[in-house]
């Protein structure tokens, strides 16, 4: 039998052990050992026919004259660029989504966001859907503007003291899409040798993803579909409830799922599936999408049951009777636990195209005929699969965990300013800020293992961490969002806690609500009239995955903000690019990249940043 990968989620880990038959990312893991030195490294290159080459000591070229620092830059600028594409697709969906909302005239659930937004953007005319078209319009033609044009957005957004940075380093980015384009092209055979050039177009792309991709997609969807809310909510497999047709979720963007989920609280749907033999349609949140409806709630939510590695086992209880895909996080795997469990798949968004999922291409402005073909398919996978199929739903997850936590919410939960919150950290009661952000990985000690340590750490210490992204997923579902947690923390924030009745970590939901965490860190320095560098305020990717990660990363340097990983990016390989992202980066933007594996020794280094910029500030 194959080693299973440990996960800090025991029942999670328990349940996959006893699921004989079915394979998950858990059991393939250990089929992938030993990892390639030259791939963990970066210095690996297979652009050209003369390679795949790679750079060892007696080889420190490859045959076209490449050396170690061109390639890892390069194969660093490419991945940067294919996440920052992926960030960039999800903002362009949600502004064609409003876009088709503005000019059908449907409701807008976020009025207040709009009007804000609106006078950001110098957009004063009309009435609300008007507005919101020229929100929408503004946001593509910056998309599409060529890379010799620079994204005027930008300019508007940024805070101020951080676009002036910007600025002085030529870092504002052209045309978004372009900026990917000429990745693309700078990365191929035998072009750009630049190592440093390729790092600082990988700074430009950061800031693409994160002002785009990241806090505009929010903005987008807030007007949309509404903003988060708080509420206490339950997580893990245990809201799948086997009386519904349940319909499990992943991906990232809630302007396509919005529609479906609306239609699936109507009277017609509940017909439907009363007709199938169930009491209706239940929406399961798995991946970042289902993050998003939690932070918004609504109508046949039932709740969000993990993050990305958890959704093969999802399956495997059962209880799921359609998937619904229409982004990335939607592992290739669960195609033969589907097959295995009969559950029917239906794809959204072609980037997210399963093998044996059927094509249901999302158009705008045909929500509610979306909305019925989906729901007519999970009737009938109901109807063809319940009789044939077990359904074992292990007592997992929480049934109160704080979610909802946004930019606006929390500025308002603290009295309309942030004052309060900077009084709890000038005091001491709080030291600092640690934001928990990005994936899971199976390999950082297991799965969710090195997230829940270091955040239990943190907390230890008086740190008040904020979560986005899967780390959210996966600590929310071993308690950390909720009353219990209180106890894990320090004494001074275990005080703050009881007398503000929230929990020592706060959910801001999916990855894109980095984009909300930035958000929240201007408006403190805002405050305090200090640029980002000074907050003591620290960053932490700690089991990043995948590209999105490191644009997600690329942003964060370019913030100014210090980023720990438990695990390098491929970067090593090359002295020169190791140097720039963890030392001399910080003379640039006042970020730099941490590299540290052990919980203890990484939450050490994050606290003595945050005691270093308290003593700076002076408090």
């Amino acid at each position: 039998m194959k080693k299973i990968c440990p996960s800090a989620d025991e029942v999670l880990f328990q349940f996959i052990s006893g699921r004989d038959g079915v394979e998950t990312a858990f059991h393939r893991l250990s089929g992938q050992q030993p990892k390639c030195g030259f791939g963990l490294q970066g210095i690996c290159c297979r652009l050209c026919s003369n390679g795949p080459c790679r750079i060892t000591p007696k080889s420190p070229r490859g045959v076209c004259g490449a050396g170690a620092d061109t390639m890892v830059a390069r194969n660093f600028l490419r991945a940067v660029a294919a996440g920052s594409a992926c960030y960039l697709h999800v903002v362009e969906n949600a502004a064609g989504s409003l876009r088709a909302a503005a000019e059908s005239g449907r409701p807008l659930k976020g009025v207040d966001v709009l009007d804000e937004l609106a006078v950001s953007l110098d957009i004063g005319e009309g009435d609300q859907h008007t507005r919101a078209r020229k929100v929408a319009d503004a946001v593509l033609a910056d998309l599409y503007l060529p890379r010799n044009q620079k994204m005027t957005l930008v300019e508007k957004l940024a805070y101020g003291p951080r676009l002036a940075r910007w600025r002085e380093l030529d870092l504002i980015p052209g045309g978004a899409k372009s900026e990917v384009f000429d990745a693309l092209v700078k990365t191929s055979t035998n072009l750009s040798s630049d190592p440093m050039d390729m790092l600082v177009h990988a700074l430009r792309l950061g800031i693409a993803t994160g002002v785009y991709g990241l806090a505009l997609t929010n903005l987008l969807n807030d007007i949309l579909l509404g903003e988060p809310q708080l509420s206490s909510q339950p997580v893990g497999f245990g809201v799948v409830d086997p009386d519904y047709i349940n319909i499990m979720v992943t991906g990232h963007q809630h302007a396509l799922i919005g529609p479906v989920q609306e239609g699936l609280g109507e009277p017609w749907a509940v017909e439907l599936a009363r007709d199938a033999g169930a009491k209706g349609f239940r929406i399961v949140g798995c991946t970042c999408v289902g993050q998003d409806i939690q932070s918004r709630g609504g109508e046949v939510f039932a709740g969000h049951a993990g993050n990305n590695f958890t959704s093969e086992a999802l399956l495997a209880t059962g209880g799921i009777d359609l998937v619904i895909s229409e982004f990335n996080c939607t592992l290739p795997g669960i195609e033969e636990v589907c097959r295995q469990y009969m559950v029917a798949q239906i794809c959204l968004d072609d980037v997210a195209k399963k093998q044996n999922a059927s094509y249901l291409p999302f158009d705008p402005a045909g929500g509610e005929s979306i909305a019925r073909r989906v729901a007519g398919a999970a009737a009938e996978s109901y109807r063809r699969r319940r009789d044939k199929v077990t359904v074992n739903v292990p007592r997992h997850g929480y049934p109160n965990s704080l979610a909802g936590f946004g930019e606006r919410n929390l500025r308002a939960f603290l009295g309309g300013h942030y004052r309060p919150l900077i009084d709890l950290i000038a005091t001491g009661q709080i030291k600092g800020l640690a934001a928990i952000v990005g994936c899971s990985n199976l390999t950082a000690g297991g799965h969710d293992v090195f997230t829940a340590g270091l955040t239990r750490e943190l907390i230890r210490r008086d740190i008040l961490v904020l979560s986005a992204g899967c780390t959210s997923g996966g600590l929310e579902n071993l308690g950390f969002m909720s009353s219990t947690a209180v106890e894990w923390a320090g004494e001074k924030l275990q005080k703050v806690c009881r007398e503000l009745n929230i929990p020592p970590v706060l959910n801001f939901g999916p990855c894109l609500g980095i984009g909300r965490l930035e958000m929240v860190a201007a408006g403190i320095a805002a405050e305090l009239q200090v640029d980002l560098p000074q907050l003591p305020l620290v960053l932490s990717a700690p089991q990043w995955l995948e590209e999105q990660a490191l644009a997600d990363g690329a942003f964060g340097l370019a913030l100014g903000l210090p980023l720990h990983l438990a695990q390098p990016p491929f970067i090593t390989g090359s002295k020169l690019v190791t140097r720039v992202l963890t030392e001399e980066m910080e003379k640039l933007t006042g970020g730099r990249v941490i590299v540290e594996g052990e919980t203890g020794k990484a939450a050490e280094q994050l606290e003595q940043v945050i005691q270093q910029r308290r003593v700076a500030l002076g408090i």
